[in-house]
Formats: structure tokens, sequence, C-alpha cells
């Protein structure tokens, strides 16, 4: 049975609807909106008036949650907890709960760990000043011995896991070193949550795996075999992007999105059905992120898939907008469909430097194994 909440988010368009996004990706059902142009305020984060009117919107409606579509001190988190009786998310608590909901790996439930960690380790600093300030701190009112001891053990939490994961790369550089051995060439997925990377990992792998509309999807990376034109390549799903992603989250799933920085081809999966609004807002996320990463330009194919939800006409003009009509490395597909899915392999057997250089459908054939 889905939780209710009432949502606090900003007066656009795209916010609401990836905030929407997260709330139903979490298992929520939203019954009321809030719409504001500003959402960092001091004390509550929204205004003294609005938090009126929610109040009465609370006491009416009776939801489990309310989430906030912004970062909140613990302060105004408390703040607003002690007026609404209810549980407050913020946005990052609540990308962490979807995360949690979805980590299925050892290696991912560690990374999701660490996040949620990092997160406290945040507030319990921010705890610890107000204390030295001689205010009321919240969350239960624990004083600064209580604050330092909890920092303490969040710290050391943290070490142990960090080790784990450290062994966990020392692991995977040993699948890469015998990927290398025995000569694969290595394709990774990459993009922003949504676009259609599971899609296109079945489209090229003969897979069934999860599809979804809803973010993250996927968390834990799926390594699967494929051959073109009689040549084995691995092809990798990683874990989708999302705007104001935090730093600290990024860092988390650093053993994972490093695999990114050794692959021969990433594939930066663009939904190019989305608006043009969205589009530029997406692109530029996922430049950001794959920039914080590390990973070279000149490894990376523009993928624009969905092609099949708009016309010909209007993926040239997106194309366009965003930088990629000269660009040699860039494709519109549909996963869904199958349109240039060949194409796409074609590309990437020429990019990654194979001796044959293919020219046409005619000279591929993409067969798969596990």
């Amino acid at each position: 049975m889905k939780k209710s909440a009432i949502l606090i988010t900003y007066n656009e368009e795209d916010a609401i609807t990836e905030a929407v996004g997260l709330c139903d990706s979490a298992g929520y059902t939203i019954l009321h909106i809030i719409k504001q142009s500003f959402l960092k305020k001091p004390k509550y984060g929204i205004s003294e008036g609005v938090l009126e009117n929610l109040v009465e919107l609370t006491e009416r409606l009776q939801p489990n949650i309310i989430i906030f579509d912004e970062i909140l001190k613990p302060s105004q988190n408390y703040n607003l907890a002690s007026k609404l009786k209810r549980e407050i998310f913020d946005r990052e608590m609540l990308i962490l709960e979807i995360f949690e909901s979805r980590s299925s790996s050892a290696e991912s439930k560690l990374q999701v760990k660490l996040a949620q960690l990092r997160y406290e380790m945040t507030r319990a600093k921010e705890r610890v000043r107000l204390s030295s300030m001689g205010e009321q701190p919240g969350f239960m009112g624990i004083g600064k011995f209580e604050v330092d001891v909890y920092y303490n053990d969040i710290k050391h939490r943290m070490q142990t896991i960090r080790s784990k994961l450290e062994k966990a790369g020392k692991q995977r550089e040993l699948h890469r070193q015998g990927r290398k051995r025995l000569g694969f060439k290595t394709i990774s997925l990459a993009g922003y949550t949504s676009a259609g990377k599971t899609t296109l990992f079945n489209a090229l792998t003969g897979e069934t795996r999860e599809e979804s509309q809803e973010l993250f999807t996927t968390l834990s990376t799926t390594t699967r075999r494929i051959t073109i034109d009689q040549e084995s390549f691995l092809i990798s799903d990683t874990v989708g992007f999302i705007s104001k992603l935090p730093a600290y989250m990024i860092d988390a799933f650093k053993s994972t999105l490093e695999e990114l920085n050794y692959t021969d081809v990433v594939l930066v999966v663009i939904d190019i059905s989305d608006s043009i609004f969205d589009l530029k807002k997406k692109f530029t996320s996922c430049i950001r992120t794959l920039s914080e990463i590390g990973v070279e330009m000149d490894r990376i194919v523009f993928v624009c898939n969905k092609s099949d939800l708009t016309s010909k006409e209007r993926v040239y003009e997106k194309m366009e907008i965003l930088g990629l009509v000269d660009n040699k490395k860039k494709i519109d597909i549909s996963s869904k469909t199958g349109y240039n899915i060949d194409k796409l392999a074609i590309l990437i057997k020429n990019i990654t430097g194979s001796q044959k250089i293919l020219k046409n459908k005619n000279d591929i054939g993409i067969t798969y194994g596990h």
C-alpha cells in the first residue's frame, strides 16, 4: 500500500515533473502539491504564510509525510516537523530512500549506506554547531556529548564501508585486467535517469532487464557479452544521473561510476523526445557529472534515443540546440522499435579502432552471450 504525501516544490514544469517522478519512485501518492518560486527561506524554507496554509492542509488531508523538494538544514527540518507534526523528507532524503529500495547487489547496498551516513554526518556537524550556540538542536534534543559520540560512530562506520568498497574496487581492477588480457573491448551506458539506458541495454544484449518509467531503475552495474561482426564486446549498464545530485552521492557510487573511465566507449543516452528546456538541463547535468568523474570526451558517443516519439526534423533541431549536428560520434535511435540499432553497432565497432571499417548494416551481425 502506497504512503501519502504533500509535496512542496518549485513552480516550474520540469521541477514539478521530476519531483513527482521521485515521489512515485519512492512509493508515495501525492495528495497535494504546493508550488513556490523560492524554497530557501531561513526558518522553514517557505514563508510563514505558506506554512499556515500547509498546517491546515496537513490537518485536513492527513498525509503520512511532507516532502520538501530542496535541501533542508537540520534546524529547518526540525522547525517544520514541530509545526506540522509529520516526518519531513527533503530532496536528498527522498533520493536516498529510492536508492535503498532499489539496491540489490551487496556493493550497491554498501554504496547506498555510505551515502546515507554522509547525509547523517553533515547533519551531525550542524547539530554540534547549534549546540555550541546554545540553540535547541532538535532531533530528540540530544546534547553536545551525545552528538560527538554519534558523529564519531558515523565516521567509524563510514571507514568500515569504505574499506569494503575498496576491496570491491580492487576486485573490479582484477576483472578489468582479465578482460584486457582476453582482448575484450568494453562499452558502458550512461545518461540521465529514465533516458532509456536499460531498454537500449536489452536491445543490444537480448536481455529482459526491468524497464520502467520510474527513476533509478538501475543501481547495480550489469555486464553482458555481445558480438559485433565476430568481435566480442562487454557492455555495462550504470546508475542514472539526475539534476542536483549531491557530490557525496556521486562519490558514494564512485566504485561503480569509475568504470566509465576504463571503458573503450561511453554511450551517453539522451531522451530526444524531451522538451527543449528539459533536454538542455539534463544534457548539461550529464556532461557535468561525466566531467566530475573524469571521463574523456573523445570516448563518448551521444545516443539520441526515443526518436520514434518525435519527427526527424525535430530530432535534427534538438541535436542542433545541443551542438551535436557536426559531431561524428552521435546517432538517433529508438531502443523500443530497433531503429538504427544496427548503425549504432557499426559506430561502436569503428570507434574502437577495429582493423576492418564497417560501412553499412550488411557488414554487421550482433549476437550476444552471458
